[in-house]
């Protein structure tokens, strides 16, 4: 969002996302540059000035914490181990938030993280989770379906379909994947999708992060989870032969193959598409126009549009 960002924890895990430059002289409180985490407190590496996750300063090495000396705190929020942090334009405080729900974590697998920079805007990229129409032309899927209609409830959205891929397996030949998707949009930058996998019985979780960098760039980090796998519907790869406990790792590296192809494909036409206000849609396509529709409302004006100069609408940026 065009500014440095620092986070950090205490020792009582508590977190805290701020902006990166001292308010006592300005200095950059990043390791690049001396600034440390000392005693669960964030050090500046100028005058040694000492703030809690909260952003106030609570001690200098050589006077009282002046009461004025506060970082600028953006609201933060931990979710199966990542961070999210409100940034809200003009410092609007948090309009809607994330999802309450923790998730069990019991069996699955470590993340596996993917990030990629490119130009674009998180409207754009979040839009594919309505536009069914491409995943048969650009990715290949087939029996694409729409299994609800499009579920819209104030800055939250959900989209759930099915499909079936089949993919090339180096030395087993190609295999075909039956998947029902149920992706948890909320805001712009954050979508949460929940995957079945039925041949196999695998459910997944990927969250598909945008975090505009600068106006132009943005970052999208891909995440992925895989569940525990105890009775395996078919044989692939050996899995039935592994530990029960190596499976979901396994798979979770073997499916991330799969969504960074995808991902690929999507990041020439994210980077050189314009945005078109008034799509000329055929009939079929009127969930894009539902999507556009719920987009609105997170921008500062009545007249803000994804392709205005104005583009920082206000996001849920993830680390």
């Amino acid at each position: 969002m065009g500014e440095e960002i620092i986070v950090w924890c205490d020792d009582n895990s508590g977190v805290c996302v701020a902006n990166a430059y001292c308010p006592h002289l300005g200095a950059d409180l990043g390791p690049d540059v001396g600034g440390c985490v000392r005693d669960g407190r964030l050090v500046c590496p100028f005058h040694g000035f000492e703030y809690d996750t909260g952003g106030q300063c609570v001690a200098t090495p050589f006077g009282p914490a002046p009461k004025a000396a506060r970082l600028q705190v953006f609201e933060a929020r931990e979710i199966a181990g990542l961070i999210f942090a409100w940034w809200g334009l003009g410092g609007r405080p948090p309009q809607w938030h994330l999802p309450p729900d923790e998730l069990d974590q019991a069996g699955w697998s470590n993340h596996h993280i993917w990030i990629s920079r490119f130009p674009g805007h998180p409207q754009e990229t979040t839009e594919n989770s309505v536009d069914l129409v491409h995943l048969s032309h650009v990715h290949g899927y087939d029996s694409v379906s729409r299994v609800d209609p499009l579920e819209i409830n104030g800055a939250f959205l959900r989209s759930r379909f099915d499909f079936c891929t089949t993919r090339k397996i180096a030395k087993v030949g190609r295999m075909r994947f039956d998947i029902a998707a149920n992706a948890l949009i909320h805001g712009l930058g954050y979508s949460f999708v929940e995957i079945r996998e039925r041949s196999i019985g695998l459910d997944m979780r990927m969250w598909i992060l945008a975090t505009p960098v600068d106006g132009d760039v943005i970052e999208l980090t891909i995440v992925s989870q895989a569940g525990p796998i105890r009775r395996p519907n078919r044989k692939i790869a050996g899995l039935a032969f592994l530990p029960v406990r190596f499976r979901a790792p396994v798979m979770n590296r073997f499916m991330a193959v799969f969504e960074k192809r995808d991902v690929l494909q999507d990041v020439p036409i994210w980077s050189t598409k314009q945005y078109r206000s008034r799509p000329r849609l055929s009939r079929t396509e009127g969930e894009i126009g539902q999507y556009r529709a719920y987009c609105a409302q997170f921008y500062s004006g009545p007249s803000a549009t994804a392709d205005s100069d104005t583009t920082a609408a206000d996001q849920s940026a993830a680390n």
